[in-house]
């Protein structure tokens, strides 16, 4: 468990789902200031319908004014081959496509069954491949429904192997509504990592009970390497109620740099980031050891 890579989703999922829409200028200089801090994996927007996520409206002026860094991913999420073109007029390198686990989520957040999402995103992987774009595959609800409750663990799995075996270099297991307990989390990993490698996988947990830390450290000691985080707990679910923010990656850098784990960000410049995009917002960072260091 010597290094982990964090991949920083606030700049797209946080901002996605947050109430406030934030100026263009506001979202570069926060996917600039994460570079900054050390961060080597940013989600840096989302090429989605206007018309359903206003907040990502400017995705195409954002993506384009930031000053790539050398050795710095910016990856940006799209949901059909009119979003991946969007993506590829602007220079994008990297793209995520997602479904879910949950046949009744995944009607009631793209209006189609999860074979049928997959099905519309699968010109993309291939549009993808040929063009040489790596492409990354989310999958959500892994532990649970705001609609359906429990969701079959063998459904998270063959979510997981579609994604996999389609074309997805890695993907990133959710608890998207934040129901999941460090066993529960560890024993869906372990059933995933039996069809997909440990090594292609990545955690992405929500922190609305207060278990995304406990989940994470749980994952680890299964052997995932990778985690998603959104700097100052940004984010939510507009699909479903009362979904908490995302783990603050502030808390989940305190927490690997006390393991002595290396992951390359420098804590105080994130928790100096995650006050600053908080105050845009209008609100106080949801990461508790941002609130500490205040």
């Amino acid at each position: 468990m010597s290094v982990v890579r964090v991949v920083e989703v606030g700049a797209r999922d946080g901002l996605q789902n947050e109430p406030a829409i934030v100026a263009a200028a506001d979202k570069v200089e926060l996917v600039e200031r994460l570079a900054d801090a050390g961060l080597c994996a940013i989600e840096a927007t989302s090429f989605v319908s206007p018309k359903w996520v206003p907040q990502m409206a400017d995705a195409a002026a954002v993506y384009a004014a930031i000053r790539k860094r050398p050795g710095v991913r910016y990856p940006v999420l799209v949901p059909n081959l009119q979003g991946y073109e969007r993506a590829l007029a602007v220079g994008a390198s990297e793209i995520a496509v997602f479904t879910a686990a949950s046949e009744a989520f995944n009607r009631r957040n793209v209006n189609a069954s999860i074979d049928e999402s997959i099905e519309r995103f699968r010109p993309v992987l291939e549009r993808a491949r040929a063009d040489g774009v790596a492409v990354r595959g989310y999958v959500s609800t892994v532990l649970g429904c705001p609609y359906q409750g429990e969701v079959p663990l063998t459904e998270v799995v063959r979510v997981a192997v579609l994604l996999h075996r389609g074309g997805c270099h890695e993907v990133s297991l959710g608890d998207t509504i934040g129901v999941g307990t460090p066993s529960r989390a560890r024993q869906m990993l372990l059933a995933v990592a039996q069809e997909v490698p440990m090594a292609a996988l990545a955690i992405h947990f929500h922190d609305t009970r207060g278990q995304a830390l406990a989940n994470v450290y749980a994952c680890l000691d299964a052997g995932v390497r990778v985690v998603d985080a959104a700097v100052a707990g940004l984010g939510g679910c507009p699909y479903a109620a009362g979904a908490g923010g995302n783990l603050a990656t502030e808390d989940l850098v305190y927490m690997l740099d006390g393991m002595g784990v290396e992951t390359g960000i420098d804590l105080g410049r994130l928790v100096e980031t995650g006050r600053w995009i908080s105050a845009r917002l209008g609100r106080e960072t949801q990461s508790r050891v941002g609130r500490a260091a205040a």
